[in-house]
């Protein structure tokens, strides 16, 4: 009896440590074997020992054993879930078509700074400029130089009349591009300005498409090219206010040498004389109107004053002379470049295109279709098609 007593002793005393320190963590322990024996000789005598005495073993460890597959069970369908959540997602967001944004790209020339965000509060739709590029229609296959402008108009949207700025893109179809030049004129401006593109951070550049965007610009031949501007509205603020008014007088300019432009005869010329504490504004017709007559009826409705008149007079004959000059020199430059053209180049004249597109109806959008028109600008005349 002493000796199973003294290993009834020895068996509640190992019975009570082992289950306080799983085997696991016992392993993690001690790096190697001790001298008493492995793990299984050691867990061999308590094995014994529970049948000898009839005492059932502890079961927290074969608990902790079933616990363990749940857990990872209960992960594993967590999982599943998360992976279910971003496929249903996905239904909402249809892929955007490869020439959704090309209308943005293309910078509205003339613009107001201060009224670009008006142009863009409107999610407008040009697919059908995006459809003009596809096979069987207007550009396919051709290359195209684009410009934007805006045209301010009242217009009804969701019942209400509402003058907005609505965004116009002119497609010109070129072998090359229509001009490097960019035309500043306005009414407030006494004289017109023709200068280089660059002059005024502009120049056409290779639209990319949307699926081709991760591809190297170098390598793809772009048939479509947009006249782009790096002046950033950030920027302004470092500017002189001249040169801020510059942008938004600006009109993308166009030479057609093979037909004589109506401005180079026009005998009419815009005067703005620069007097307090109102200057005159009117248009005079070297042809049709009398100086002396002009100027007395300038005085009459009170916009000329009388000590101002020979002032006035000498001015507006200055401005007739330049006029005229002007005109001269243009007819004189077309001359030139018809005798240098060479066939291959008036040919591409000849078959120069110009299509003018507004933006499409949608329920998000005012509608524009009353209120299209050929006119482009001043030197590009009217557009061959409006869509």
């Amino acid at each position: 009896m002493t000796r199973g007593a003294k290993r009834k002793t020895t068996h509640k005393d190992e019975a009570f440590k082992e289950p306080t320190q799983p085997i696991e963590e016992n392993e993690k322990n001690e790096p190697s074997q001790s001298a008493e024996g492995s793990k299984d000789e050691q867990r061999k005598p308590a094995e014994k020992n529970y049948i000898e005495l009839n005492e059932p073993a502890p079961e927290e460890p074969s608990t902790k054993v079933d616990e363990e597959p749940n857990k990872k069970a209960a992960k594993g369908r967590a999982k599943r879930t998360k992976t279910l959540k971003p496929e249903a997602e996905e239904e909402y967001f249809p892929d955007k078509r490869n020439l959704e944004d090309l209308w943005q790209q293309v910078f509205p020339v003339g613009t107001e700074w201060d009224q670009l965000d008006m142009v863009y509060q409107y999610n407008w739709n040009f697919s059908n400029l995006e459809d003009a590029f596809e096979e069987g229609g207007l550009l396919y296959n051709q290359k195209v130089y684009l410009f934007g402008c805006t045209e301010p108009q009242l217009v009804s949207f969701r019942g209400q009349g509402k003058v907005t700025m609505i965004p116009v893109v002119v497609a010109v179809v070129s072998p090359f591009p229509p001009s490097d030049k960019i035309g500043i004129k306005s009414v407030q401006r006494e004289t017109e300005e023709i200068l280089p593109m660059k002059q005024m951070k502009m120049d056409w550049v290779p639209y990319i498409p949307l699926e081709n965007r991760d591809s190297q610009v170098e390598r793809l031949k772009s048939q479509i090219f947009i006249l782009s501007c790096t002046q950033r509205r950030a920027g302004l603020k470092h500017l002189k206010l001249e040169r801020v008014k510059k942008f938004e007088y600006c009109l993308p300019y166009f030479y057609q040498p093979l037909q004589e432009d109506e401005f180079e005869q026009s005998t009419v010329v815009q005067i703005l004389f620069p007097i307090d504490p109102k200057p005159v504004f009117c248009e005079f017709d070297w042809e049709l109107d009398e100086l002396e007559e002009f100027t007395d009826k300038l005085i009459e409705e009170e916009e000329l004053s009388a000590d101002q008149k020979d002032a006035f007079k000498d001015f507006l004959k200055e401005k007739v002379r330049e006029a005229k000059k002007a005109n001269r020199e243009a007819r004189e430059a077309r001359r030139k470049a018809l005798e240098e053209m060479s066939a291959e180049t008036k040919a591409a004249f000849e078959n120069m295109k110009f299509y003018k597109f507004y933006p499409v109806s949608t329920p998000d959008t005012p509608d524009v279709s009353g209120v299209k028109a050929p006119f482009i600008n001043r030197y590009y005349g009217k557009a061959h098609k409006v869509l």
